[in-house]
This record gives C-alpha cells, sequence and structure tokens, in this order.
C-alpha cells in the first residue's frame, strides 16, 4: 500500500508512470478474477484504492501548477 506522502514526493512523470502500471495491474486482477485464478479478492480494492490515491495527487499536482488536466 502506498502512503499519500510519499506518492507527493514523486515527480508528475513518475505518477503518470504509477497509474498507468496500477491500471494495468488492476485490469489483469480482473481477468484473473473472471477466470477463477484469482485467490485473494481483496487485491483488487486495493489496488483500486492506490490508483485513486496516485489520481489524487496528480490533480492535486495540476491545480498547484495551474494547468487543468
Amino acid at each position: 500500500m502506498l502512503k499519500t506522502k510519499d506518492l507527493r514526493d514523486l515527480s508528475v512523470e513518475e505518477l503518470k508512470e504509477k497509474e498507468e502500471e496500477f491500471n494495468k495491474e488492476l485490469f489483469n486482477l480482473k481477468i484473473q478474477k473472471a477466470t477463477g485464478q484469482l485467490g485473494n479478492t481483496a487485491i483488487i480494492g486495493k489496488t483500486k484504492k492506490d490508483l485513486a490515491r496516485v489520481k489524487t495527487v496528480l490533480r492535486e499536482s495540476a491545480l498547484l501548477s495551474g494547468t487543468d488536466g
């Protein structure tokens, strides 16, 4: 699990990489769940929360820098 404080120390490029990484991981976990290969389904929720943290920090940095997006 990522801490928001740690995410705020990352650059925008690193945050976008993390976002892409979590999107791919979430997709793979959903596929595994659908095919019955996923044993621990709680990891999907944790991944969603980590992705939301990354998106929140990205949005905060965009608002602070004055750009929208």
